[in-house]
């Protein structure tokens, strides 16, 4: 059959909806469950840091594994080891494991999710540029997003109510059951489609080629610097923010077995999601600049992190997640189509990766000490903290605007002129192939 753009967004919908699924089903529950294992607060956001930790670890080498052995061979492995590793949580949780064992099967679930961060993304754009798609990059992403936020409300709701209905460690079995189901829709649907790996050749050299290239088109462009040095401010908080309200609104619910409430909280995100991707478009018309959008949301979005921890009422915080899961999900779009504009083909998945990369380092130092914060003061000083800890995110953003990049104000970005290093205009040394 021959691939148009119709078939290729098609498939990366359904890759992208059988993946949120399986993550969403446990939630709304991972941090009640971690600490039904035993872990406290500390231990619990520590174990979510050696998560995170796994993904800073491994984002790049396995960003590289996409560029060298294919988007398509990268996605398997993540299915594999994401079900592997979610089996091996039920285990440990059964077990009542110490905290030694949670860090170690936690960073090993990080690995999964790096397999499939850069790796999809960069398949879509490079398959939609082979079969000469025209249209926006900014509305296929927040289709994708619309589909996600409703696998995730079902997914979150589902894992949250089977959870109270069953016990905590069913969700993650079926999670596991899911992951093996993508496994094989994705070895029948996925092809590498306009780009074709490297399998010969020496892979230590390409590796050191593609971290050369990678950082040519990466960090050393100022536009994609700014983005990402931005990233582990608004990440890594928002990672914390998310898991802390299955906890938080348990207690201002005032039932801490009330689980189905727990999943009520990433299912609300869901619905945020859903129509955060039906107002990316409309959010990016009302703005000349990509990036002008970014630095509005990022400026309510603080806003909003404070007053969940100085309103301590449930239905109050509720209605701030709402708002907070909204900016998120009608910006995240835009950003995605912005930056995909930067950078060029051959790089895209490690360098995608390495964006994935600098929010997880985030997450690493915010996760367990928000944790503690939570433990010494409250669950509300938390979020007084994470809020000015992601306003640090806004200079960044500011810089990134100041640099007037065409793919700023492009309406396409598939087919954009590409930044070269320092610059973010084209010169003849920077362009010439390696």
């Amino acid at each position: 059959m021959t691939a148009t753009p119709a078939s290729i967004k098609r498939i990366y919908y359904v890759l992208t909806v059988g993946n949120t699924l399986a993550a969403s089903l446990i939630w709304g529950i991972n941090t009640i469950f971690l600490l039904d294992a035993g872990l406290n607060n500390l231990e619990a956001f520590a174990a979510n840091a050696f998560f995170t930790a796994g993904m800073v670890l491994f984002e790049v080498p396995t960003g590289i594994v996409a560029d060298l052995r294919g988007r398509r061979a990268s996605f398997l492995l993540g299915t594999l080891t994401l079900a592997v590793t979610t089996a091996l949580y039920v285990l440990l949780w059964h077990l009542e494991a110490p905290f030694w064992q949670w860090a170690v099967v936690s960073a090993l679930l990080g690995l999964g999710f790096t397999f499939f961060s850069g790796a999809t993304e960069a398949w879509l754009v490079d398959a939609l540029t082979a079969t000469g798609f025209d249209g926006q990059l900014d509305a296929v992403f927040g289709r994708a997003q619309v589909f996600s936020g409703v696998a995730m409300l079902t997914g979150s709701v589902a894992g949250g109510y089977l959870a109270q209905l069953t016990n905590l460690g069913v969700p993650f079995v079926v999670r596991a059951g899911v992951l093996v189901v993508m496994f094989v829709v994705a070895a029948v649907v996925m092809r590498d489609i306009g780009f074709t790996p490297d399998r010969g050749g020496r892979p230590l050299a390409e590796i050191r080629r593609i971290v050369r290239d990678s950082v040519d088109y990466g960090l050393r462009v100022p536009t994609v610097r700014y983005l990402m040095l931005a990233a582990p401010f608004f990440g890594g908080v928002g990672v914390y923010v998310f898991y802390a309200l299955q906890p938080y609104l348990l207690k201002l619910y005032g039932d801490p077995h009330a689980y189905g409430v727990a999943g009520l909280v990433a299912a609300i995100l869901a619905g945020s999601q859903i129509a955060g991707g039906f107002l990316a478009t409309w959010v990016r018309s009302l703005f000349r600049r990509r990036t002008s959008a970014l630095i509005v949301a990022q400026v309510v979005s603080v806003a909003v992190v404070l007053l969940m921890g100085l309103v301590a009422s449930f239905w109050v915080v509720l209605a701030l997640i709402v708002v907070w899961g909204l900016l998120n999900s009608a910006t995240m779009p835009i950003r995605q189509a912005f930056l995909n504009g930067l950078i060029p083909s051959r790089q895209r998945a490690t360098i995608l990766s390495f964006d994935s990369l600098m929010s997880s380092t985030g997450g690493v130092v915010a996760q367990p000490v928000l944790g503690r914060v939570a433990d010494v003061w409250s669950y509300p000083a938390s979020y007084v903290v994470s809020g000015v800890i992601s306003a640090f995110a806004l200079p960044f953003l500011a810089l990134a605007r100041a640099q007037h990049t065409p793919t700023d104000t492009a309406v396409t970005t598939t087919g954009a002129p590409l930044p070269t290093p320092e610059a973010d205009q084209p010169t003849a040394e920077a362009a010439a192939p390696r």
